[in-house]
């Protein structure tokens, strides 16, 4: 083991221990996967990320993602927590105040301004209605009618996101899962604010599997999201959705789509820096 220089981040609020936490690991180069996914068990976060030299020589970084269980070729709030702890370690902004992240789905631009960063939505590799059955099933695990459903997408791009959106913020504040249903399913699903609201949506992510939880802050829920209420008509071309609110948190996850891309930002702020023996 040596010392490794570490960091723990707050992603999508400007205000500490209000978003969602991310642990990062600085100069992880070395490290086996095996390595990597032992201290991410440790961890217990949402997401662990481990900076490396880029393979790729247009790459500013690489970046390796880990839940506790798993790796994951992309994931919203690891990015933007990753890409401000690289920056805080040393890190140079590129041309045009974009720099390039490296991760298992491909290059991820990150935009930075003065308060806040950015990614670039990548692509969705599954978008395509859900099967009624499955959607029957969701309803039964949210504790809804299926009516309560207006619409619904799969909006995979790393995680395995369903999009379900109802028919108001309030409702989706008010939704009370059944964790022994979840099973394997990853769930997002939004309700719009009326006109008066500081935020346009409130948004809520439900994971199964190996853990049963409630995510704070997701940006590729987020990501995948804002790509389909885009498309349908259901959102605007900028707008500001709120999670975590039912955790007591203040997640701020901002939407802006620029010729086509979607950029997804938020504040990124330090809590925890330090050392770490592996």
């Amino acid at each position: 083991m040596k010392s490794r220089r570490y960091s723990e981040v707050d992603v999508f609020s400007a205000t500490a221990y209000r978003g969602n936490a991310l642990a990062v690991v600085h100069d992880a180069d070395g490290l086996s996967t095996a390595d990597m996914q032992q201290f991410a068990n440790w961890t217990n976060l949402a997401e662990t990320t481990f900076l490396l030299a880029p393979e790729d020589p247009r790459a500013d970084y690489r970046v390796r993602i880990f839940t506790a269980s798993e790796e994951l070729p992309f994931a919203g709030h690891p990015t933007l927590g990753s890409a401000r702890a690289w920056l805080e370690s040393g890190g140079t902004v590129g041309a045009g105040g974009v720099i390039l992240q490296e991760c298992a789905a491909g290059l991820v631009p990150v935009r930075v301004t003065d308060d806040r960063l950015a990614f670039e939505a990548p692509p969705l590799t599954r978008y395509e209605p859900i099967e009624e059955a499955r959607l029957r099933r969701v309803a039964s695990v949210l504790g809804i009618e299926r009516a309560d459903i207006l619409d619904s997408s799969w909006i995979v791009n790393g995680p395995r996101w369903m999009g379900i959106r109802l028919a108001s913020a309030q409702q989706v504040l008010a939704l009370r899962p059944d964790p022994g249903l979840l099973d394997d399913l990853e769930i997002g699903v939004v309700g719009p604010y009326g006109p008066e609201s500081e935020t346009q949506f409130e948004v809520r992510a439900f994971f199964g599997g190996d853990a049963v939880w409630e995510d704070p802050v997701t940006g590729s829920l987020n990501a995948g999201l804002a790509r389909w209420m885009n498309d349908t008509n259901m959102a605007p071309q900028n707008y500001v959705a709120s999670q975590g609110t039912v955790l007591g948190r203040e997640g701020r996850v901002h939407i802006d789509i620029d010729d086509d891309a979607i950029w997804v930002g938020g504040h990124v702020t330090k809590c925890i820096e330090g050392s770490v023996l592996l």
